[in-house]
């Protein structure tokens, strides 16, 4: 299977995919193995939020939505145009996270892109929905096949590793694969930069970068620098529109909890009902949280975000921080962003 073949086969899944928003799951005409599919696919959303209680039928229809806007043939094109893919097909392990639905699935995109072999092993958080994108692709194109390989026993016969999970997992990863090529991902979170001159625009579109997927994502934001003596009540009022998030009773329970222990604790606090914030050194707050910090210039919160790299997956502003991501848009990121920043796709095809 040629490269434009395999792109064929990724934005017919695309054009799948876009029967399943945020605003309707809809069938549409002329979607090819639509009638073997759509009803199976209904099916399994649901099955998807009975089996992890966080992944509500709202939250995977936004990453099956997400997945069929970036899987056009202009968006593959421009992807895989700056590498030249060698003919080695190697076998490369995929161990998954399960915090989001989906998250795996652009190392299995990755993977089959560059003309390798899957052997994937899944997270039992998010078990359903992989495993049937990919049967859908081996429909496309039956050549699939012989490349894709779920397990849940263990993993053998690889050639390379690509290992998602927390700081302490990664470091099981590191010693059962370490051996192999590899590229193996800790955990990482987001912040948002703000100056005081956001618009209520901007702080509304910075509450979707907070409370999609509730905040389990590495490009959920979990921290905002603020500058000294910054008032949070325009922040308060334009994230309000989200305060039906704490009508799901999982994440009520989390900010009941959070809440008790920050008051037992004696921290200082300021919330609306539905999101606490806390001043914090750290970068990754508890759900329901969101930690602060102040800075003193824009340079030198700069300087920060740059050594603390290896800790942070994006920056949301609109300030003049280099590399920033608009706000709203940290959950819609190009194929080309990759995780950790680590260039999947250079390192397959170096393989």
């Amino acid at each position: 299977m040629i490269l434009v073949d395999r792109i064929n086969a990724f934005v017919k899944l695309g054009e799948f995919l876009s029967q399943f928003s945020v605003d309707s799951i809809k069938k549409k005409a002329n979607i090819l193995h639509n009638d073997l599919f759509f009803e199976v696919y209904e099916t399994q959303i649901k099955r998807a939020h009975e089996t992890n209680g966080w992944f509500d039928v709202e939250n995977v229809c936004f990453s099956l939505q997400s997945w069929s806007e970036a899987l056009t043939e202009e968006n593959l094109t421009e992807w895989t145009a700056n590498y030249a893919f060698n003919n080695k097909s190697k076998s490369v392990a995929i161990i998954m996270a399960g915090n989001i639905p989906l998250v795996g699935f652009h190392d299995i995109l990755s993977v089959l892109i560059s003309g390798h072999k899957v052997v994937a092993k899944v997270s039992s958080n998010d078990k359903y929905i992989i495993p049937l994108v990919a049967k859908y692709l081996q429909y496309i194109n039956p050549e699939f096949k012989e490349l894709i390989e779920f397990t849940e026993g263990e993993l053998k016969g690889f050639d390379a590793v690509i290992a998602t999970g927390s700081d302490n997992t990664a470091r099981y990863f590191d010693y059962y694969f370490g051996k192999h090529p590899n590229i193996i991902r800790k955990n990482r979170n987001s912040v948002a930069v703000l100056t005081g001159n956001e618009s209520k625009e901007e702080l509304e579109a910075l509450g979707e970068d907070i409370f999609r997927y509730y905040g389990l994502g590495c490009r959920s934001v979990s921290k905002l620098f603020v500058p000294k003596d910054y008032n949070f009540d325009s922040f308060f009022k334009a994230i309000f529109k989200y305060s039906d998030v704490i009508n799901y009773n999982k994440y009520q329970n989390n900010y009941d909890y959070n809440k008790a222990v920050y008051l037992m604790s004696l921290f200082k606090l300021q919330e609306n009902g539905f999101l606490m914030l806390k001043e914090d050194a750290n970068y990754g707050s508890p759900i329901a949280t969101l930690f602060y910090e102040y800075y003193e210039s824009i340079n030198g919160l700069e300087n920060k975000l740059e050594n603390d790299t290896d800790k942070i997956q994006c920056v949301v502003s609109n300030s003049d921080i280099k590399n920033t991501v608009a706000f709203g848009q940290s959950q819609h990121p190009k194929l080309w962003d990759y995780a950790d920043g680590i260039d999947t796709l250079a390192f397959l095809n170096n393989l």
